[in-house]
């Protein structure tokens, strides 16, 4: 008899537990590249555009910067020479060779200047960079994840990056099951008439890396640059 019980407890776990499996929907999986819809996304274009122009600031300010250095060595080299000049006064000598110190120190703190403000802002544009991609990654994520779910798919796969092996996440797919074109255009339904196109992406899911400005570009023979102050 408990045999007989234990039988009829089996059997009707089992079919409460084929019931279940029964009752979930089918499996339906849609593909999207979120590289190709980042970077044919209107909002990219108009974001890297004012990085560009961020950037050609950047290298102005930097150019600016480097004139200034280069009047303070021309300055240095002048006083230099008077200091060694035999027809000037030993005073007027020494006092140029005074001058030509502070002028030295000058540069140095001129130098300093230009690298810290490269450094901080090539930092700077990276941030904003990543902020920009963060937050258009995230209004992607939305669209992608509506649009799955008006097409009742249960699993959405990104195929834009590559495995740890180096490898594409989905080696194949069909192309029916592909919603990057859908989800491109539904991303750039409000585009702005004014907004350029997107161009041909280049790099997937990345921003380009802003251009590093033009170095210090004065020096003064045995001077070497000093190292960036921390912020």
């Amino acid at each position: 008899m408990n045999k007989m019980i234990r039988t009829l407890i089996t059997l009707a776990a089992f079919g409460a537990g084929s019931t279940a499996l029964l009752a979930q929907p089918a499996v339906k999986l849609v593909v999207v590249d979120m590289a190709k819809v980042y970077d044919n996304h209107y909002k990219t274009e108009e974001a890297n555009a004012k990085f560009r122009d961020a950037e050609q600031k950047a290298q102005e300010q930097v150019e600016e910067l480097n004139k200034q250095g280069q009047s303070l060595v021309d300055e240095y080299k002048e006083l230099m020479e008077q200091s060694k000049n035999t027809v000037l006064t030993p005073e007027a000598r020494s006092k140029a060779e005074g001058d030509a110190q502070k002028k030295l120190e000058d540069i140095q703190r001129k130098q300093g200047e230009v690298q810290n403000f490269r450094t901080t802002t090539q930092r700077s544009l990276q941030q904003r960079i990543k902020t920009h991609r963060d937050l258009l990654l995230e209004e992607i994520t939305k669209v992608v994840n509506e649009l799955a779910k008006r097409q009742n798919a249960t699993l959405v796969i990104d195929k834009s990056g590559p495995t740890l092996f180096g490898i594409p996440s989905v080696l194949y797919s069909d192309a029916s099951y592909d919603i990057t074109e859908a989800v491109i255009k539904e991303v750039n339904k409000d585009r702005p008439p004014a907004a350029p196109a997107a161009a041909t992406p280049t790099t997937p899911a990345k921003a380009a890396a802003p251009e590093t400005p033009a170095p210090t570009a004065f020096s003064v023979p045995n001077v070497g640059t000093p190292p960036a102050k921390k912020p």
